[in-house]
């Protein structure tokens, strides 16, 4: 979880692998109207999210149902949200918090050609973000360092 360009997707397909299971991208379960809110720089509302994180946690549901386990990326930014998802999915849910200054985020969201996620809305991300809680049992990860190094960080707290 976190906000775009902290790289969930990059550490998510590297721990589906490791973990021979299913990932699941969070911006594939966004619904085409969302998408193009998104893409003219317009912020999604909890309205525009609940479906969508919807549709997101019953693929986790299905995807663990079928392998036990899965990875999904997702921005999960406020406990609501998160709390949704894990109603959703059921059973035992880990967030891992990807997180990073304001000034690499920008810089790693203008390497990234072709997304429809603009980096003008990364500020609205950052004041919607709502830091995982200690009681909400999440990993909180700087993403200063490989993905690899991240993914081994991961998996050594998952065990």
């Amino acid at each position: 979880m976190g906000v775009s360009g902290c790289g969930k997707s990059t550490l998510g397909a590297l721990l589906a692998q490791t973990l021979a299971c299913p990932f699941l991208e969070g911006d594939d379960f966004h619904s085409a109207d969302a998408v193009e809110k998104m893409r003219n720089g317009t912020p999604l509302t909890d309205e525009d999210r609940w479906p969508w994180l919807e549709r997101l946690g019953s693929a986790i549901a299905g995807a663990k149902a079928d392998n036990g386990v899965a990875v999904a990326a997702c921005s999960a930014l406020r406990k609501i949200y998160r709390d949704r998802l894990r109603t959703t999915i059921g059973g035992p849910v880990r967030f891992v918090m990807l997180d990073n200054d304001r000034d690499a985020l920008l810089t790693r969201l203008g390497n990234r050609p072709g997304h429809y996620m603009p980096a003008s809305l990364l500020d609205s991300q950052l004041a919607t973000l709502e830091r995982p809680l200690p009681d909400e049992g999440a990993m909180i990860l700087t993403t200063d360092m490989p993905a690899e190094t991240l993914r081994d960080r991961v998996l050594g707290a998952l065990r």
